[in-house]
């Protein structure tokens, strides 16, 4: 959450994106099938009007659109410890877009991970994920992709290191990883559970950055959601099922359903990767989706502990030498703001007191926020949204280990300090 709550960071993948992700296909063949088009110009306008909503649920334009470039033409490049991935053009152009790509061949590369060739995608396209997605589905996000305009260029080839770059490897990351098989609704739950469920797991792909990976770059499917570092981009999405970081179990729907539609609650903010999401993405989805996702979310098992393979970057020798300089310097440069006593002026200025994304085992977030500062998103619901200036010119290592520090351990928060050598290591960091 293609895919997401307070804050966000970094790990590692086997061929790996981001918290969005791209769709890494391609076709060759001369095929011009029009399954997915309906019986009536007004059934079929229809249609793409609903495949244009779900490609925002899904949020294709986030990795299939360069900035300032022309829509789903591709090209954005992906920086993976591996090399690099382009994302694909993905308009109906014959030569180099989807043109000759039947509705079959796009339910296959969504259902099935392969690609019009038969070939085998890389998993950085959440094809794990999108295989929930049902084919009625699938055919309304193909025929609204035929809709666009067709931009005749070529995608980018991959430039990733060997042994990375044969995708035979990906037979055994598949048979490890990979469980083909659309979203099956529980029968025990409402319809309204239901949809979140398949929005979120399926089109939202919010485990792809929620959840961690391991070795192999393959979901922890037994830590679901428990949190997990985004490859390459510095940033940490935090649990959702443990109370210490971003478990959404005692959050009303209303502050659930606010952070999701508009990026801002009355208990806390999104910066980051997920500020994108909601931008690109979330904004545009209905409010009875926003609903079910966030009834979903609310029910999704919450832990007392912190999941074990997080507990790190703390570093306790430091509290008591840093906390007394960091008031002050939260006095001179936070308090404006966030309020003396940590509440803020919600939604506009978040709480610090309290908010479990300040807290958490990894410190990565709220340093990131000191250092480099940063904006929830421009939604409609909040078009001109205050944001965070950075402090990364204007303090040294240690005045943001002790700034950070002191709003992890005041006002009753139970955090742990951070070190002079943890914020070096991410002010010399790349920012995306």
């Amino acid at each position: 959450m293609k895919r997401k709550s307070l804050f966000a960071l970094s790990a590692v993948v086997i061929v790996a994106a981001a918290a969005l992700v791209p769709v890494l296909w391609s076709g060759s063949d001369n095929l011009h099938n029009g399954a997915a088009m309906a019986a009536t110009p007004a059934d079929q306008a229809a249609l793409i009007k609903k495949g244009e909503y779900l490609a925002r649920a899904g949020d294709c334009i986030a990795c299939h659109t360069v900035r300032g470039g022309k829509i789903f033409a591709g090209g954005l490049p992906m920086a993976t410890p591996f090399g690099t991935l382009f994302t694909p053009n993905i308009t109906p152009d014959d030569q180099y877009g989807l043109g000759k790509w039947s509705s079959d061949d796009f339910f296959r590369a969504m259902h099935t991970g392969r690609s019009k060739d038969g070939s085998l995608l890389y998993p950085a396209f959440p094809f794990t994920s999108y295989t929930k997605v049902s084919r009625a589905d699938s055919d309304a996000i193909y025929a609204y992709l035929r809709s666009i305009p067709p931009v005749h260029e070529p995608s980018r080839p991959h430039e990733l290191k060997f042994p990375f770059n044969n995708r035979n490897l990906l037979i055994g990351w598949r048979t490890l990883f990979f469980r083909e098989g659309e979203y099956k609704p529980d029968p025990t739950k409402s319809v309204e559970w239901n949809r979140g469920a398949y929005l979120i797991e399926g089109l939202g792909h919010c485990g792809m950055c929620h959840t961690s990976i391991n070795a192999m770059g393959g979901p922890v499917n037994s830590a679901a959601f428990a949190g997990g570092l985004i490859p390459l981009q510095n940033w940490y999405a935090p649990s959702l099922t443990s109370n210490k970081e971003a478990g959404l179990g005692d959050w009303d729907l209303k502050d659930i359903s606010s952070l999701l539609k508009t990026g801002v609650s009355e208990r806390g903010a999104v910066f980051g990767p997920m500020a994108e999401v909601v931008h690109n993405s979330l904004q545009y989805m209905s409010d009875d989706d926003i609903h079910a996702m966030s009834t979903y979310l609310k029910t999704i098992p919450q832990k007392d502990e912190a999941p074990e393979h997080l507990q790190l970057e703390t570093s306790e020798q430091f509290g008591s030498e840093l906390l007394k300089q960091g008031q002050k310097i939260y006095a001179d440069n936070c308090a404006k703001c966030h309020a003396e006593n940590g509440l803020g002026m919600p939604p506009a200025f978040p709480p610090l007191a309290n908010n479990q994304s300040i807290q958490m085992p990894s410190a990565v977030n709220p340093i990131r926020m000191v250092l480099n500062g940063g904006y929830p998103p421009s939604t409609g619901g909040n078009p001109k949204p205050y944001g965070m200036p950075p402090f990364a010119q204007a303090l040294s290592n240690q005045e943001v280990a002790a700034v950070v520090t002191y709003i992890r351990m005041s006002w009753g928060n139970h955090g742990t300090p951070v070190s002079p050598q943890q914020v070096s290591e991410l002010r010399s960091a790349p920012l995306d």
